[in-house]
C-alpha cells in the first residue's frame, strides 16, 4: 500500500476540527504548561518558510507536553496592527483593514496544513476592537499610574496627587532630573525643580496637569521624529535609506513632533533583576543588559565661558577629568544656539542640517569624524582650564545630558576627534598612552592629574566623585542608555488613544467608552503638520467638550457655574467617582429584560446617529441610559418608583440634573417590553428636540458642540502595544470583564516555553516584560515575568535580490531643491562603476538627466541597494516590465541603465542584472518562498520533519531542499513497517483493511533494545529542542526495525505515540490502523526501561598485524580463551591467517583483538 498523504491529512485535519481535539479547558485536574509562539504579522501575502520553524519547533513540544500528562495551552493570533499591515497595504492599493482579513484567512489555511496543534477558539487579532479595548484600558492604567521611587512599584496617580497637596514634591522629585521647572505662583518663581504644597494647590489645572504629565508612566512629550517634507509624514527608521525616503528618494529630515512614550526607564533595574529569575540564552541576556545600559559615574557641571550658562555632563570615568580637552555636545542639544557664537553660526547650521538627515543608527555606525566648533569655551571646574567646545553627531542628545567631556589619551573616539580637529593632546596616564591610539585602561597611574597623580585610576574614581559633591561641582550618577519607549506614530492602521485633548490638557476616555473604534477612512493620507491620519477626520476627531471627564473635582453646578462649557462625567471628587464606576460596572452586568432590550435598539448610534453609554456616572448619579452629546438621560423604572417615597427621590435628582443641564425620561419596564416602538418615537422625538444649545441638528461637530470642542489624540499606538500583554489574552479571551481574571492567569501564570527570534530582543521582549510587572504592581496579576524560558530559533535565510536606485537632487529654475523625477534605476555593472569607474558614471547620469531637463543642474546624488521581489527576478536578471508594474506602478517611469550603459527600451539587447545576497527571509526583503507549495509536493509531516533536520532550532541555515526527499523516504519506509508494499491497488483509505501486516507477535530482547534506545533518545533530545538529532534517531530506529522485518505492535505503537509530535497526520492514520479509538494525541509517552539497554554482546573489531581485518559479535561474558577460539574459526580471520599459526593474539575487553602472525 503506497503512502497518500495528500488523502490522509485531509481526512485528519478534518476530523481533529470536528472533534475540537485541540480545545483546552481552564479547569482540568492535570498539571499546565503553557508553550507559546510569537505570533506574525499578517502583512505579506502569507507565511513564507522560516516563519513555521519557530511554530514547528514549539508545536513538537506542546504535542510532546500533552502526551507527558499536561494540560497544554498552546494558542496562536494575529498581530494585526502597525507599520508591515499598513505597508503591505498602501503597495497593493486597499485598505488595511481589507488586506489584514484576506492575509489573516490566508495564514489560517496555511497553518492548518501543517498541522499546528493550535487552540483556535482562542485566536486573538491585535485589529479587533473586542482586544484592543483592553490595550486601550491597560493604556488608561498607565496613564493614570506613576513609578513610586520609595515602595519601588506602579501605583495610582491619586496617590502622588496627595502626596503634592500635604507635601510638594519633596518626597517624589522630577522623575527627569534634567526636567526644568520654574513657575511662577502668586507672582514668586519656585526654586530649582521643586514645589510645596501651598504652590501645588494654587497651580491651575494646566499646571498641574503638566506637572502630573512629567510622572505618568504613560506620558506625552516631544520626541525627534523622522520627517519628509515631501511625502508629508513622519517614516519609520526602516523606510529611511541614506537620508532618504526608501519610497520615492525624498529627503528625510529629524524634527520635533508631540509624542506619547511610555516611563519604561523607571523599570531598568527590576528589569535587569529579572534576568536572573529566566531562563534566557546568555547571549539574549547580554544583548537586554547592554541595552539597559546601566553605568555609574558623575555629572559633572562646566561653566560656559563669558556667560552664565553651564555645560552638564554624565562621565563613567571622573577619574580623567585632568585630561579634558574640549566638550562635545549633541547637534540638538538646548544650549548649542544659546553658546555659538556669531563668527561660527553658519558652519554650526549647515552641519545640524546635514546631521538631521541621518538615522541614530547611522551616527552611531558612523567612522568617519564630523563636527563644527561653536566658537564656545567651557571651563574645567578642577583646574580652571578652558576647552573649546564643538557639536558632533556621535554625541546623542538622548544619551545622558547630551553633552561628553573628551579625553582623547584615553577615548578612541575622542582620540580620532582631536587629531582630526588639530587640538592638543593631554596625557594623563604616562606610558599608557603612546601617542598613535587612546588607551580606555583604569590600571593606569595617574600623572599631570593635580590632587589624583600618583593614583591608580580604579582607586581614583571614588575619591574624584566624592570631590565633586564636596565642592558642588556635580553628584554621583547612575545612568541608563535605555530611554523611555516611543508610544506613538502618526499612522492610522493603530489602536486610537482614548485620549481628548482640551486647552493643551490630555483628558482620558471614560472606560465605559472603550473601545474607541478606529473609524472607516478610504483616504489614510498623513494629517497637516505631522498628525496622523485621524486628524482629516473632522467627525471623529472633534468632540463636544462636554464630553471631557473632568480632571480636578468640582464641588456643585453652583460653584462651577450652569453653563461652563466643560461640565464633564464627573461632578464629584475622584473617590466618588470611583465607587461610581464600580456600581455602575455592576448595574451593566446585571442588566433587566427592560435594559437589555431597548439597549439593543440604542447601542452603536441605532437611534438618530446619537451614541449612548449605559450605566454610566452623571452629576453623581448612575442613569439607565445617557447621551452625553444630547444631555438627555432614558431611565427605566420598576414597580418601586410608584412608591410616595421613591417619587420624592426621582423629583430630587430629576432637579439635581437639569442644574447640569440635563433632560430626564421616564418609562415603566412593561412600556419598554410591550410598546417598544413608542418608547423609542419618543426618544428620537427629545433628541430631535435638542438641549439649549441648539445641537440636535448641527451638521458639524464644532457645531454640535456648540462652539466648544475638544480634539480627541490623532495619532495611534506603535506595533508592540498588543504584542505586549496578548500571552495574558490567550488565558481568557472571551471575557468581556476584564482583560483576563485573576483565576485564569493565576492558573495558566508565566508563559513555560516561549518561542521567537532574536529580532524582538531589546523590542517585544522588553516591552512585554515591562508591562507585565507593571498589571503586577497593580495586583491585576500574580507574576512579573511573563516568559519563564525564552528559544529562540534561527532564520530560514533566503536568496535576496537587489536594484540600485539612484537619489538625485537638482538645482531648478525657482531655485528650490527637489528630488529629480523619473526615478533612475542602474543595473549591477553601473552601480561598480559608480563605485570604481566615478568619471564615466557622472557622465551617464548627466546625460540622462539632460535628456529630462536641458536646464536642470545637479548638486548632488546617491545610489542604494533596494530590495525587489525575487518573482519578478530570473536567476539575477530583472524582467522590467514586471518591475514597472510592481507595488502598484511606482517604477512605471522610471529610467532604467543597463549593463552597457544604455538606456532600457524595448529594443534593448543589454540585460538589467541585479545584486544578490544571502540573507534573513522576509517579506520585507521580498525573498520569500511560500511552505504551501513544499506541503502539497511532499506533505505536511515531510515538511515538519525536515525543517527539523536541517540543523538545530537555534541555529541559522540557508534554505536548500536537497534533503528533503530524504526525510520524505524515511515517512515511507516506516509506513511499509504497517502496510504491504504492493505496486497497484486503490487509494489507501479504500485498501487499508487487508494489507495491514501488523501482528500482535512478542516482541523480543533486539526488538525491544531498538524500542527502549529510541524512546530515550527521542525523549532526551525531545526535552532539549534538539530535533534534528531525534529526526535522526527515528530514522536509524526506522532502519534496524526494517532490516528486522519487525511490524509487531509492541514495538510499532509506542514509536507512532512519539512519532505524532512530529509527524501527527501519518501518526494519527497509523494510531488508528492499530485498532486504537480517539486521538493519539490523548495517548501515553512511552516510558523508557533500562534493561533493554543493558548489552549481553559486543560488536569486536578483529585486526590482524593492526589492521582491522572484520568485527564479530562476542558475549560480553565470554572468556579470552573462548574469545580466541570464536576468532580463529571465523572465514575472513582464516583467509588473513593462510594457515599460518598465531604468534601472539591480543585481547582487551569490551575494545578489540589483534592477531600477531
Amino acid at each position: 500500500m503506497e503512502y497518500n498523504f495528500s488523502e490522509i491529512e485531509k481526512k485528519w485535519q478534518d476530523w481533529w476540527t470536528a472533534n475540537e481535539i485541540y480545545k483546552v479547558s481552564n479547569d482540568s485536574s492535570k498539571p499546565k504548561y503553557y508553550v507559546l509562539d510569537m505570533f506574525p504579522y499578517p502583512s505579506g501575502a502569507g507565511l513564507h518558510v522560516g516563519h513555521p520553524l519557530g511554530y514547528i519547533a514549539s508545536d513538537i513540544y506542546a504535542r510532546y507536553k500533552r502526551l507527558k500528562g499536561f494540560n497544554v495551552l498552546h494558542p496562536m493570533g494575529y498581530d494585526a496592527f502597525g507599520l508591515p499591515a499598513e505597508q503591505y497595504a498602501i503597495e497593493h492599493g486597499i485598505h488595511p483593514a481589507v488586506s489584514t482579513a484576506q492575509n489573516i484567512q490566508n495564514f489560517r489555511k496555511q497553518m492548518d496544513k501543517i498541522a499546528f496543534s493550535f487552540d483556535w477558539s482562542r485566536e486573538v487579532n491585535t485589529s479587533d476592537p473586542s482586544y484592543y479595548k483592553w490595550t486601550q484600558w491597560i493604556f488608561l492604567q498607565l496613564f493614570k499610574s506613576f513609578y513610586n521611587r520609595q515602595t519601588k512599584k506602579a501605583e495610582s496617580i491619586d496617590v502622588l496627587v496627595a502626596s503634592f497637596e500635604k507635601d510638594g514634591n519633596e518626597y517624589h522629585p522630577f522623575p527627569n532630573q534634567n526636567f526644568q521647572f520654574r513657575p511662577t505662583v502668586n507672582g514668586q518663581p519656585s526654586t530649582g525643580n521643586t514645589f510645596t504644597a501651598e504652590q501645588w494647590n494654587n497651580f491651575s489645572e494646566k499646571q498641574q496637569q503638566d506637572i502630573l504629565m512629567e510622572y505618568r508612566l504613560a506620558y506625552c512629550g516631544y520626541g525627534e521624529v523622522n520627517w519628509c517634507e515631501a511625502l508629508g509624514t513622519v517614516l519609520a527608521n526602516d523606510e529611511v535609506v541614506n537620508g532618504v525616503s526608501e519610497r520615492g528618494g525624498y529627503p528625510v529630515v529629524k524634527k520635533k513632533l508631540r509624542q506619547w512614550y511610555l516611563r519604561i526607564t523607571e523599570y531598568a533595574d527590576r528589569l535587569l533583576e529579572g534576568l536572573e529569575t529566566v531562563d534566557f540564552s546568555e547571549a539574549m541576556k547580554e544583548m537586554q543588559t547592554n541595552w539597559i545600559g546601566k553605568s555609574y559615574g558623575a555629572e559633572i557641571d562646566f561653566k560656559i565661558s563669558d556667560s552664565d550658562k553651564k555645560l552638564r555632563v554624565f562621565t563613567t570615568r571622573p577619574d580623567t577629568i585632568f585630561g579634558v580637552d574640549f566638550m562635545v555636545v549633541a547637534p540638538e542639544h538646548e544650549l548649542v544656539e544659546e553658546i555659538t557664537t556669531p563668527e561660527q553660526k553658519q558652519e554650526v547650521e549647515e552641519y545640524i542640517t546635514w546631521v538631521k538627515s541621518r538615522s541614530e543608527r547611522e551616527r552611531m555606525a558612523e567612522k568617519t569624524i564630523s563636527g563644527a566648533f561653536t566658537g564656545a569655551y567651557a571651563i574645567n571646574p578642577f583646574d580652571n582650564r578652558e576647552v573649546p567646545v564643538y557639536i558632533s553627531e556621535y554625541v546623542l542628545a538622548g544619551y545622558g545630558t547630551g553633552a561628553i567631556m573628551a579625553v582623547p589619551c584615553g577615548d578612541e573616539r575622542d582620540f580620532r576627534f582631536a587629531k582630526h580637529f588639530d587640538i592638543e593632546i593631554t596625557n594623563i596616564i604616562g606610558e599608557a598612552f603612546n601617542g598613535k591610539e587612546a588607551n580606555p585602561t583604569k590600571d593606569a597611574e595617574l600623572e599631570n592629574s593635580n590632587f589624583l597623580t600618583g593614583m591608580l585610576m580604579r582607586d581614583a574614581i571614588k575619591i574624584v566623585v566624592e570631590e565633586i559633591e564636596d565642592l558642588g561641582y556635580g553628584k554621583a550618577k547612575v545612568n541608563y542608555k535605555m530611554r523611555d519607549a516611543a508610544f506613538s506614530r502618526q499612522r492610522y492602521w493603530g489602536e486610537p488613544f482614548p485620549i481628548v485633548w482640551k486647552d493643551g490638557i490630555a483628558y482620558p476616555l471614560d472606560e465605559s467608552e472603550l473601545p474607541l473604534e478606529l473609524p472607516p477612512m478610504e483616504d489614510i493620507k498623513p494629517g497637516k503638520d505631522g498628525e496622523g491620519p485621524l486628524s482629516n477626520n473632522l467627525n471623529w476627531i472633534e468632540v463636544p467638550a462636554s464630553s471631557i471627564i473632568d480632571l480636578t473635582p468640582n464641588p456643585s453646578p453652583k460653584e462651577r457655574g450652569a453653563k461652563s462649557s466643560m461640565p464633564g462625567y464627573i461632578t464629584s471628587t475622584p473617590e466618588q467617582w470611583k465607587i461610581l464606576s464600580v456600581y455602575a460596572k455592576e448595574n451593566r452586568r446585571n442588566k433587566t429584560e427592560a435594559e437589555n432590550k431597548l439597549w439593543q435598539e440604542l447601542r452603536n448610534r441605532n437611534l438618530n446617529g446619537c451614541k449612548f453609554r449605559r450605566q454610566h456616572p452623571v452629576a453623581g448619579y448612575i442613569p439607565d441610559f445617557v447621551c452625553l452629546e444630547k444631555k438627555l438621560i432614558v431611565e427605566i423604572d420598576g414597580e418601586y418608583h410608584n412608591k410616595e417615597e421613591q417619587r420624592k427621590f426621582d423629583e430630587v435628582r430629576t432637579e439635581w440634573l437639569k442644574e447640569y443641564e440635563y433632560k430626564l425620561i421616564r418609562f415603566t419596564n412593561d412600556e419598554v417590553i410591550d410598546h417598544l416602538p413608542q418608547v423609542l418615537q419618543k426618544i428620537s422625538e427629545s433628541l430631535i428636540a435638542g438641549d439649549d444649545t441648539g445641537v440636535a441638528v448641527a451638521p458639524s461637530p464644532l457645531e454640535r458642540a456648540g462652539g466648544e470642542v475638544a480634539l480627541r489624540e490623532s495619532s495611534t499606538m506603535p506595533g508592540y502595544a498588543g504584542s505586549s500583554w496578548y500571552f495574558l489574552r490567550y488565558m481568557d479571551p472571551h471575557n468581556n470583564e476584564t482583560f483576563c481574571s485573576k483565576k485564569a492567569s493565576d492558573y495558566w501564570n508565566q508563559v513555560d516555553v516561549y518561542v521567537g527570534g532574536t529580532e524582538h530582543a531589546v523590542g517585544h521582549l522588553l516591552y512585554s516584560r515591562m508591562w507585565t510587572k507593571f498589571l503586577f504592581d497593580l495586583g491585576l496579576i500574580s507574576f512579573d515575568e511573563p516568559y519563564k524560558k525564552l528559544l529562540n530559533q534561527g532564520m530560514i535565510q533566503g536568496s535576496s535580490r537587489f536594484v540600485y536606485r539612484v537619489a538625485l537632487w537638482y538645482e531648478g529654475k525657482d531655485g528650490q531643491e527637489k528630488p529629480n523625477f523619473p526615478q533612475i534605476v542602474v543595473s549591477k555593472g553601473q552601480y561598480g562603476n559608480y563605485k570604481a569607474k566615478k568619471e564615466e558614471f557622472d557622465s551617464i547620469i548627466r546625460t540622462v538627466v539632460a535628456k529630462i531637463s536641458s536646464s536642470a543642474k545637479i548638486e548632488a546624488y546617491s545610489i542604494y541597494e533596494s530590495h525587489v521581489d525575487v518573482n519578478i527576478v530570473d536567476g539575477i536578471e530583472l524582467d522590467i516590465e514586471k518591475f514597472k508594474q510592481w507595488r502598484n506602478g511606482e517604477y512605471a517611469n522610471a529610467i532604467f541603465i543597463l549593463e552597457d550603459g544604455s538606456i532600457y527600451s524595448e529594443s534593448s539587447t543589454s540585460k538589467y542584472i541585479c545584486g544578490v545576497e544571502t540573507e534573513k527571509m522576509s517579506k520585507s526583503k521580498f525573498n520569500t518562498v511560500d511552505p504551501s507549495d513544499l506541503v502539497d509536493k511532499y506533505g505536511a509531516d515531510t515538511f515538519r520533519m525536515y525543517e527539523m533536520f536541517l540543523g538545530p532550532v537555534e541555529q541559522s541555515k540557508p534554505w536548500d531542499t536537497k534533503g528533503i526527499e530524504g526525510v520524505h523516504r524515511f515517512l515511507r519506509k516506516f509506513w511499509r513497517l504497517f502496510y504491504k508494499e504492493v505496486a497497484t491497488a486503490p487509494s489507501p483509505l479504500e485498501r487499508a483493511g487487508g494489507e495491514v501486516i501488523v501482528t500482535n507477535d512478542k516482541a523480543t530482547d533486539a526488538e525491544l533494545k531498538i524500542l527502549h534506545k529510541a524512546i530515550k533518545k527521542i525523549e532526551e533530545d525531545t526535552e532539549r529542542f534538539s530535533y534534528n538529532t531525534a529526526v535522526s534517531a527515528f530514522m536509524v530506529c526506522t532502519n534496524e526495525l526494517a532490516d528486522l522485518k519487525c511490524h509487531k505492535k509492541e514495538i510499532l505503537q509506542p514509536l507512532v505515540i512519539m512519532l505524532s509530535s512530529y509527524a501527527p497526520f501519518i501518526a494519527e492514520e497509523l494510531y488508528h490502523t492499530l485498532g486504537n479509538e480517539g486521538s493519539v494525541l490523548d495517548a501515553v509517552y512511552p516510558t523508557f526501561d533500562a534493561k533493554y539497554l543493558v548489552e549481553s554482546s559486543k560488536e569486536y573489531p578483529i585486526s590482524v598485524n593492526g589492521k582491522l581485518r572484520t568485527t564479530i559479535n562476542i558475549s560480553l561474558d565470554a572468556s579470552q580463551k573462548e574469545v580466541e577460539e570464536i576468532v580463529l574459526q571465523n572465514d575472513v580471520i582464516q583467509k588473513w591467517l593462510d594457515g599460518k599459526e598465531p604468534k601472539k593474539i591480543i585481547f582487551i575487553k569490551n575494545r578489540m583483538v589483534n592477531i600477531v602472525i
